[in-house]
């Protein structure tokens, strides 16, 4: 491990000069802690330059803490006596726009308890940092990360945002979007200007040659709307890298300014009470030819080096990482071999979300299975960030090998899912819009609300009681599967009420050619107060999800350092799982059809009685349609 070198101690010890003692000592203690990880990131990027680019950013680490609020400094404090407080099985997640769930961050304060109401700890309000002038991408065009949207509030509205949920045990979490800048953004701007440094700052090539070699091997992310990874501007007088829209540059992370620019930027954001970062397209930062230009080595070096700074300035903060890559591929996003747990603290967990939809509409949990069993195992201080909706369409990412595991086709299961929840299989009542349809490949991806997509409306609208039923169990066990599997559940906005479609998506000219906005809608409150009517939908919901939060916060094994290991799918109707932690078993049970399953008795491993934490009682095991057991030893 390699220490600390004297010039980096003496530059950080006068730096620090006019601190208390204590947190002297305790920043030299962090540098020293995290030093080998930021120097061994760096050098993994950008080789011999990495010892003085290291010392350097060692300093803006030094500086960021200088600037952090003394209630900030005590939470980090408390941090690190409760590093696996995000592990917790209190922790629920709550995602959403905040000026579409109350407007601007002043009314998103006065809604806090409405979150706590529900039991939230963890708030993830979507893209607020400046944009672009629409279109936008949703706010992840970002013009200025030191600025929130105009509309929104100012960054000293965040800051009293922050104290008003901490004071409610509600950590926030926001978007740091890694990959790109708005083409406005001020680099770009410089660039276009004729500035060398901030041309470097960016992928520019002189012709085609280039860009036509990397984009032999470059998926297209949006065909439908933004076709290509390269567009020409003529102010650059040059072909710019541009991912997902041509007013999305793409970052040059091989140039260390830009590395340097992130690391300002991550201890500003920390400094505003800020406990998380979403690291927004975080895969695509490295471009290499001949590749997808994804998942390469050095984003996870760079990400270890960027969480060091983090760990030194602001221990507080920890990342979120937006991968969504293949289960051989996504656990490099929390770190592997000696980088174990030191790479991102979260990782959202799509393969789950998927295989809930797929289990659901098949009515089968063998794919399920078979794939979640192909995971491995996550580093035991880290969490997956668990969804059963996002902001997001869903891209039905089935691997063929999975599909075949079970005598099905990944094509044809892939182009089952998406015929069933856009309603257009026979028998489904399922109510999605296709999103981004690519006839090349047939990949059809899916936009709706959870809601939606689980066949409330459809039941609604036929004014069948027993069908509205059916629906709500189906959605309820939805969210159940996410809550039990482990990790950091997230609810999207409006799940919590069974929200619908949004019928007035398109009227929005900014929204129109986007039907991703359908399961974005502006929160009715009206509907909302609902939630405490006994007999409507809202209720049993709310009340739902609510007991089953509470109930899982009382479970040690629901503890996200637990993995949970799937049981054989002995009925294929029921998806069952164990997580066997060192105070608790857990057997959790799943009936994904509409018909009462059985599930053998031999095939719980536990002692009886029986005891499900859910209910409080001792159950049978015939699983009524779409039932869920958490069952425990009361012993």
């Amino acid at each position: 491990m390699p220490e600390l070198p004297h010039n980096v101690v003496d530059a950080a010890s006068a730096a620090l000069a006019d601190e208390p003692e204590h947190d002297r000592v305790v920043v030299l203690a962090r540098l020293r802690r995290h030093w080998p990880d930021l120097l061994s990131g760096l050098r993994a990027a950008y080789g011999e330059q990495a010892p003085v680019l290291a010392a350097r950013v060692a300093g803006l680490a030094v500086e960021g803490f200088r600037a952090r609020p003394a209630d900030l400094r005590l939470l980090d404090l408390r941090r690190h006596v409760d590093p696996d407080w995000f592990q917790s099985p209190r922790m629920l997640g709550y995602a959403c726009y905040a000026d579409r769930f109350a407007g601007d961050l002043r009314a998103v304060g006065e809604k806090v308890p409405y979150l706590a109401e529900l039991g939230v700890t963890y708030l993830h309000l979507l893209p607020l940092l400046q944009p672009r002038p629409r279109p936008n991408d949703g706010g992840y065009a970002v013009q200025d990360y030191r600025a929130v949207r105009e509309d929104l509030g100012t960054i000293d509205d965040l800051a009293e945002l922050t104290r008003t949920l901490r004071a409610q045990g509600i950590s926030l979490t926001l978007d740091l979007v890694l990959n790109h800048v708005a083409a406005e953004h001020e680099w770009a701007r410089r660039a276009r200007a004729g500035e060398a440094r901030y041309r470097r700052y960016f992928h520019v090539f002189p012709d085609r040659a280039q860009p036509d070699a990397f984009e032999r091997s470059l998926p297209e992310v949006f065909p439908d709307f933004a076709p290509g990874s390269f567009s020409w501007d003529a102010e650059l007088d040059g072909w710019v890298w541009t991912t997902f829209n041509t007013w999305q540059w793409d970052l040059n992370w091989h140039e260390p300014d830009v590395f340097c620019e992130f690391a300002e930027l991550v201890c500003f954001l920390a400094n505003t009470g800020v406990e998380c970062l979403r690291l927004d397209a975080i895969a695509f930062l490295w471009k290499r030819l001949g590749t997808d230009c994804q998942n390469q080595p050095e984003v996870h070096a760079l990400t270890s080096a960027l969480r060091a700074v983090a760990r030194i300035a602001a221990p507080a903060l920890v990342f979120k990482a937006e991968a969504i890559v293949g289960p051989d591929q996504l656990v490099e996003y929390l770190g592997t071999g000696r980088h174990s747990g030191r790479v991102s603290d979260l990782a959202y967990h799509n393969s789950l979300m998927v295989h809930v939809w797929s289990s659901l509409a098949a009515g089968d949990a063998r794919l399920l299975t078979s794939a979640l069993r192909r995971f491995p195992d996550k580093p035991p201080t880290t969490a997956w960030a668990t969804y059963l909706r996002c902001h997001d369409d869903i891209g039905w990412a089935v691997d063929d090998r999975d599909a075949e595991a079970v005598g099905w086709t990944g094509e044809g299961h892939r182009r089952f899912l998406s015929d069933w929840y856009s309603g257009e299989f026979p028998g489904s009542d399922a109510h999605g819009l296709v999103f981004q349809e690519n006839p090349a490949t047939g990949d059809r991806r899916i936009s709706g609300s959870a809601a939606s997509l689980a066949g409330l409306g459809t039941a609604l609208d036929s004014g069948d009681d027993e069908a509205v039923d059916l629906a709500v169990r189906r959605l309820l066990l939805a969210h159940l599967l996410v809550l039990g599997f482990g990790g950091l559940p997230l609810l999207w906005m409006g799940d919590e009420l069974a929200l619908l479609n949004d019928r007035s998506w398109a009227d929005d000219p900014f929204h129109a050619d986007d039907n991703r906005w359908v399961h974005r809608p502006r929160m009715p409150w009206a509907v909302a107060e609902r939630r405490h009517v006994e007999g409507t939908v809202e209720h049993r919901l709310w009340s739902g999800l609510r007991h089953a939060q509470q109930v899982r916060a009382s479970l040690p094994a629901m503890h996200a350092a637990v993995p949970a290991r799937l049981l054989d799918p002995v009925n294929p109707g029921v998806v069952a799982w164990e997580r066997r932690g060192p105070d608790q078993v857990l057997v959790a049970l799943h009936n994904t059809t509409r018909e009462p399953q059985l599930w053998p008795r031999e095939a719980v491993p536990l002692p009886d009685p029986l005891h499900d934490a859910l209910s409080g009682t001792s159950p049978g095991l015939v699983l009524p349609p779409y039932a869920c057991l958490w069952l425990v030893d009361p012993s």
